[in-house]
């Protein structure tokens, strides 16, 4: 297989432990038909046995350089389609045929994961579940519970649209070259319901937002001009919480009462 040096702009860490690629691959558990999409797919190292699975495969790459290393490494394994692109500007539900829904994987690059996601979040309806390799530090803001000081506007925003459970942690041994954090496995399944009612997702995102870009001020600060502290004790909310404190059903009440 031909070299390819890993590029920093791309933040690139490509997986070689094959203890670890075939825990991934058993947590995906990919069965023939299925429509299977990898996101930044490097060297191949989880395309080449999840294309022995499917027996085809899509992958969205970014690097043009690491194109052919892909085709090489997967010519006998199955049908690959490639898509040279950016991911964060990926029309993903475009690859949708029939009524089939797509199963996302990839070992997301560190310095967009968070943006990608909030990306596929909009594109939800055409995913059936999602299996990311991420900086473990972005996976336990992702499962993070209220109260804790890793929680905040991903995680209360991926609770709306997704059951999020993080899987199995991957040391840095695991990839080349080595990052200088652990990574998680992550499963996100999209909900056919979502948890709570909200009148509009996008008034309960630019709440979760505001909040959080404040998240030491009481909530009676926060929301001065919007709601008062009568109106949130009505919601059953003190004047005096801040936002690590509400819950996603807390999250809501405010929305909707906005």
């Amino acid at each position: 297989m031909s070299q390819h040096r890993p590029r920093k702009r791309f933040g690139q860490n490509f997986l070689h432990n094959p203890g670890v690629i075939q825990r991934i691959v058993q947590s995906i558990a990919p069965r023939p038909g299925e429509h299977l999409v990898e996101i930044g797919p490097g060297q191949g190292a989880l395309t080449a046995p999840l294309l022995e699975a499917c027996g085809q495969l899509e992958v969205v790459e970014l690097d043009r350089d690491l194109i052919p290393v892909l085709e090489a490494r997967s010519a006998a394994a199955g049908k690959l389609t490639i898509h040279h692109a950016d991911a964060l500007r990926f029309d993903f539900c475009a690859l949708r045929q029939d009524r089939e829904k797509l199963r996302l994987v990839g070992n997301l690059p560190y310095n967009i994961s968070t943006p990608l996601l909030f990306h596929l979040m909009a594109q939800l309806a055409c995913i059936r579940d999602m299996h990311f390799m991420l900086q473990k530090e972005v996976v336990d803001r992702i499962v993070a519970p209220p109260g804790s000081k890793a929680y905040g506007r991903l995680g209360v925003m991926l609770g709306y649209y997704c059951q999020a459970e993080q899987l199995f942690i991957v040391r840095p041994g695991a990839f080349t070259p080595a990052p200088r954090v652990d990574s998680a496995i992550v499963r996100l399944i999209p909900h056919a319901v979502p948890p709570v009612q909200v009148n509009d997702s996008k008034q309960l995102a630019w709440l979760v937002n505001r909040l959080f870009s404040q998240r030491r001020k009481m909530l009676r600060h926060s929301l001065k001009g919007y709601l008062d502290g009568t109106r949130l004790q009505e919601l059953g909310i003190e004047p005096t919480e801040r936002p690590e404190q509400l819950d996603l059903p807390a999250f809501a009440r405010l929305a909707n009462a906005l």
